[in-house]
């Protein structure tokens, strides 16, 4: 009955990719705790300096869209070599100062340090949320990330149609989609850690920065819009 585990070669196996999948998924909310400082310094320089704000709507679309994509690319080339890290913590950096501009617009409010608080707590109940279901849920949800890739195409282009568009309605309806599609993004990624099938901590940590960065964002946005106290 004490034979050694050499004997049992899957349940060595085992054992040594849960030890992985735990690593990968230990690694992504180190990292992604990391990219926090980043952004929140991003976003800060943004502020004090009113960089984002010289730049039109449609600039700032054109900044934003280049800028993401180009980084997001590199971090996904860059993301098995000694590169990968800097670049994911430049690309977060770049996020918070994109970021400075609804920030600068909240913090003219009245109230706006306590709705910026408010959607960080609200972003981190949906993280915790997501999180935990992500531990619960036995069935592959490999299948949902198609669906969920195309709602975010669509949503990127009504998005920049709203530029042009102006409608407050319309607005308000993206960014409760927004939240909705990106919140299931953070359990569709995590659960692909959790499964085996995201091998790669630095890709990991960029798709649920992404998914959070737009939770936090768009809920800002809604508490602006509805909560919002002028002086």
């Amino acid at each position: 009955m004490n034979q050694s585990v050499q004997n049992y070669p899957g349940l060595a196996g085992s054992g040594a990719l849960a030890a992985q999948r735990n690593r990968v998924l230990r690694n992504t909310y180190w990292l992604l705790a990391l990219s926090m400082v980043p952004t929140v310094l991003g976003a800060w320089i943004g502020v004090q300096t009113g960089l984002m704000r010289g730049m039109g709507p449609g600039m700032s679309a054109i900044v934003f869209l280049v800028g993401a994509f180009g980084l997001m690319f590199a971090v996904e080339k860059f993301k098995n070599s000694a590169a990968g890290v800097p670049l994911l913590l430049g690309f977060t950096f770049f996020m918070g100062l994109m970021l400075s501009r609804l920030l600068g617009s909240v913090l003219g409010l009245a109230n706006g340090g306590s709705l910026i608080m408010l959607a960080f707590g609200g972003t981190g109940a949906i993280f915790l949320g997501m999180a935990t279901l992500s531990t619960v849920i036995k069935r592959d949800l490999s299948s949902m990330g198609k669906f969920l890739f195309i709602g975010m195409i669509m949503l990127l282009v009504a998005m920049i149609a709203n530029i042009f568009i102006q409608s407050s309605a319309l607005m308000i309806t993206l960014s409760v989609l927004a939240i909705g599609i990106f919140s299931a993004f953070i359990l569709h990624d995590l659960k692909q850690v959790q499964d085996g099938v995201q091998t790669n901590y630095i890709s990991a940590t960029l798709g649920v920065y992404l998914s959070l960065y737009n939770v936090f964002s768009n809920l800002l946005a809604l508490l602006g819009i509805f909560g919002g106290e002028r002086d």
